[in-house]
């Protein structure tokens, strides 16, 4: 089970737009930062297939700049 942590850096005003599209998948935990403009993002998904799915759909939010990957690893099944 891949568990992977993340900074996530909303592009400029569309901080709160990005939260609710992360909150969207079941596979994540998120929360804001109250003094930064960032999000910090953690993904806990089945296998290394679905993991890389999740972070593809992530990827593709257009109220995303930057996704930073602080750490991560994998527990066995």
């Amino acid at each position: 089970m891949p568990i992977k942590s993340y900074l996530a850096h909303p592009i400029a005003g569309r901080k709160d737009e990005l939260l609710a599209a992360l909150k969207g998948f079941d596979q994540c935990e998120v929360l804001p930062a109250e003094n930064q403009n960032i999000l910090a993002l953690v993904t806990d998904t089945l296998n290394d297939k679905e993991d890389e799915i999740l972070k593809e759909k992530i990827e593709a939010l257009s109220s995303l700049k930057l996704l930073a990957l602080v750490s991560g690893f994998n527990t066995p099944q």
